[in-house]
């Protein structure tokens, strides 16, 4: 099966499919790939003139002997040119005088160890693996005028690929014209290097955001290397294949994302100075939040200060770079009904008691807009590609920044309009740890990236719980073809993102299977009322679920009584990858209604989910949750499947 959809990844604006090692001739498309016999070791051995250099670097580490053997690997190959313009620029006499450790950094940072990625499946924004050295490889691209506007790739801005996709018998390799380096930088200060950014990094370091930026690696964390490289197969799926392997992370990030407005933008809306900016939040939050208006004013570091409002809902403590937000590329054109429905994901920012809406239509990555395709209520704000941001690697140490085209702020039409909508929430978003260490999105064969119960921030897991991030496989039964795993006798809790205050249907996206078991769910402690069976199928007669009829209003009559019962039917915006129909077409994809409830934006919730049958080998496929205010789910005309 795996073999038959290749590895998919579900992300922002582009899917990255995997090649499989290549081992002989009718595996490659001739009118892209040099078909060899070699390995990337090989290869380069093959060709002194050009690599002679980096051969040299990566024989002073263990890569090199690693890319002799069998695997799937991506490797970047700098040439002789690129190492002699690295050499001089870093101020060494030859290759021969750099360090072991540099030398086993640049050969960490260009080699992807699993996956091997070809141009031809590759389009905006970041590889869904990490390289060896924990960091991003970001692709962008332009046109050629000099060549029939064939397409130019750029890694990370600066290194362009001058030969690309030589397939190997372990991967692929990709030749390039400078070495690819990574910031030092923790994300405030590369902010501060941009020189577009003066007035949004001033603004960061006024209302002291920018300290909060600037963590990096959890230093009480560890991890067992057998339980990093060997893993532990973990009861986290059905049929005949019940387990599933499990790796767990070697390190714990801590990494942040900052949606930024160049100084050029804010010109436009007659923005100069600090004092223009801060007028302007100033503005804006006095009218979201009249209530403070005037109360904090003298104090850019108070929470409900409006500059520190403005700024702080800019800022995301997770990284996601520019096609992590929402799904795209291949998953997205054979999976996403994108004439009903454009892919949309929630985050909660760290502006207290807020969220963003990101949308993926065809015409790009938008934060806080409503709409469909071309039929739009609400712009909201564009975020640029890599492509449309010019030259500068947006990446730091410790995260990434994203240029906008207009100004983001949480207006009253945000909170009012924008967010007037059901907020469906994919369980691999509920903590930042699911992204930070590329858990979420993380492609191809069925692997879990398992995590310690104490180190998975707003969730509190009791000791016999195994919680872990399912990768994303396109025919998987369920929304974004992933899902937390839960197994165990388990007792999670996790915080509920912030909405609108307002009265709202609390609902779990769930699949059913016969290894479930039964959960009982509590908000803030509070019972949801009886246990839910995660075994029953919806046809059974406390559910309701009957199969939709030629006759729309029979259908929506059904649902009705379904509703009444406190089941709905899965989404129709959604199917699995090689399905004939959408997720509402199974009596296993269920929604429960858990709550019906008053949420103060300014308060915090937790749904907890305890499993009441006292057996271990019971699980809980975790798929999303929703939050769908009162005008939504009790308007007039009723609300929309998808």
């Amino acid at each position: 099966m795996i073999a038959k959809f290749k590895y998919i990844i579900c992300a922002f604006c582009v899917i990255f499919s995997v090649a499989a090692c290549v081992d002989n001739d009718d595996d490659v498309p001739m009118n892209y790939y040099t078909s060899t016999k070699l390995t990337a070791a090989g290869l380069l051995e093959e060709n002194p003139e050009q690599f002679s250099d980096f051969i040299d670097v990566l024989k002073r580490t263990p890569y090199f002997s690693l890319l002799s053997t069998y695997g799937n690997f991506t490797l970047f190959a700098p040439t002789n040119d690129a190492m002699y313009k690295y050499v001089t620029k870093m101020g060494y006499m030859s290759v021969a005088d750099i360090p072991t450790e540099t030398c086993d950094t640049l050969a960490r940072t260009h080699i992807i160890k699993k996956g091997a990625f070809f141009t031809t499946d590759i389009s905006e924004g970041s590889l869904p693996e990490l390289n060896m050295d924990d960091g991003y490889i970001v692709l962008s691209s332009d046109s050629d005028v000099y060549n029939n506007n064939a397409l130019i790739y750029y890694i990370n801005k600066n290194a362009r690929i001058i030969e690309r996709d030589d397939s190997v018998t372990n991967g692929v390799v990709h030749v390039i014209d400078n070495v690819i380096t990574s910031s030092s930088l923790l994300l405030p200060d590369k902010i501060a290097e941009d020189s577009t950014l003066t007035l949004f990094s001033q603004a960061l370091e006024l209302t002291g955001m920018a300290d909060s930026l600037v963590k990096y690696i959890d230093e009480t964390y560890s991890c067992g290397i057998d339980s990093v490289h060997t893993g532990a197969m973990v009861r986290c799926t059905s049929g005949s294949a019940l387990y599933t392997r499990s790796f767990w992370p070697e390190k714990r990030f801590f990494k942040y994302t900052a949606f930024v407005e160049t100084d050029s933008v804010y010109a436009k809306h007659g923005i100069y100075t600090i004092e223009d900016l801060t007028a302007y939040a100033k503005k804006v939050y006095d009218q979201t939040y009249p209530e403070d208006a005037g109360l904090y004013d003298d104090n850019p570091r108070h929470r409900k200060n409006p500059l520190n409002r403005f700024i702080s809902y800019h800022l995301l403590p997770r990284i996601g770079q520019y096609n992590s937000w929402v799904m795209s590329g291949e998953l997205r054109e054979h999976c996403w009904y994108t004439s009903i429905s454009d892919p949309e994901e929630f985050y909660e920012t760290m502006c207290p008691g807020t969220i963003m809406r990101f949308a993926g239509p065809s015409a790009g990555l938008f934060i806080n807009r409503k709409g469909l395709q071309n039929n739009v209520k609400v712009r909201g704000v564009k975020v640029l590609s890599p492509s449309e941001s010019g030259s500068t690697d947006q990446n730091a140490l410790n995260g990434v920044y994203h240029y906008l085209d207009n100004i983001l702020a949480y207006t009253t039409q945000v909170r009012d309009v924008v967010l007037n909508c059901r907020i469906r929430i994919d369980a691999t978003v509920l903590s930042p740890d699911f992204m930070n260490c590329n858990g979420r999105g993380r492609y191809g064969e069925d692997i879990l990236t398992g995590f310690k119960n104490q180190y998975i921030t707003d969730w509190i897991v009791s000791d016999e719980t195994y919680v872990g991030v399912h990768s994303d496989v396109g025919y998987w039964n369920s929304y974004q073809a992933n899902a937390v795993c839960i197994s165990g006798i388990f007792d999670v809790s996790f915080k509920l993102p912030p909405v609108p205050s307002g009265t709202y249907e609390v609902r779990l996206g769930y699949t059913v299977g016969e290894e479930r078991g039964v959960v009982q769910v509590y908000l803030n402690n509070e019972p949801c009322g009886i246990p839910v069976d995660l075994r029953v199928y919806g046809p059974d007669p406390n559910i309701g679920w009957v199969e939709d009829t030629d006759d729309p209003d029979e259908n929506v009559a059904n649902d009705k009584a379904m509703h009444n019962k406190g089941y709905m039917k899965a989404m129709d915006s959604y199917r699995p990858w090689d399905a004939e129909g959408p997720l509402r077409n199974n009596n296993w994809n269920l929604r429960r209604v858990l709550t019906t409830k008053y949420l103060d934006s300014e308060q915090t919730y937790y749904l907890r989910f305890r499993q009441v049958l006292d057996d271990s080998e019971r699980y809980w496929s975790f798929d999303y949750i929703e939050l769908c205010p009162k005008s939504v789910y009790g308007s007039p005309e009723g609300e929309d499947t998808h």
